[in-house]
């Protein structure tokens, strides 16, 4: 049986018509603009194309830099990064898509950033339950640049839209990125 959400647990994505790296994130009665995958949204997913993947995704677990602020307001899972979180995107290592202690010898995104992207940071339930080698990996929701140019295939807001998402949903919240 399908459990149908209220507007607020489902955050709908889509891209703009003339600019396939920006979008438009609807929840309920938010809306605000998104940055996407440098390739936009992309039906079939592969690691290192920077498409943003096309599908319904569980937010399923928020990061954040205890450094950089106070915790955003959540009913998700929250943990605090530290200097050695790190994030598996070697499709031959058996911790493919799945977060790792650094240092690490393997391929990894290293999630304790210089710049802002990572200082709040969601994990999608995008090729995890099983992660498939190659089908993509550290599909995040998170932090943009302040300009808005296109992510490696995140989806990515403003720090004051992160949080008010974030208050505003709980778990079992899923995204919908639309092709």
């Amino acid at each position: 049986m399908k459990i149908r959400r209220k507007p607020a647990d489902c955050l709908d994505v889509r891209a703009l018509p003339r600019d396939r790296t920006r979008g438009i994130l609807r929840m309920g009665g938010i809306t605000v603009p998104c940055a996407l995958g440098r390739s936009g949204i992309l039906i079939r997913k592969k690691e290192g194309d920077g498409g943003t993947p096309a599908g319904c995704f569980e937010l399923l677990h928020v990061y954040y830099r205890p450094d950089k602020g106070l915790p955003p307001a959540t009913t998700l899972p929250l943990e605090a990064l530290t200097p050695n979180s790190g994030w598996c995107d070697d499709p031959a290592h058996p911790r493919y898509n799945r977060p790792v202690r650094l240092p690490f010898a393997a391929g990894h995104e290293t999630m304790w950033r210089q710049d802002r992207l990572y200082d709040i940071v969601v994990v999608l339930d995008c090729n995890i339950h099983p992660a498939v080698k190659g089908k993509g990996s550290a599909i995040f929701f998170h932090i943009a640049r302040e300009d808005y140019r296109p992510t490696e295939g995140c989806v990515a807001v403003s720090p004051q839209h992160m949080r008010l998402i974030l208050a505003n949903i709980g778990p079992g919240a899923e995204m919908v990125i639309r092709a």
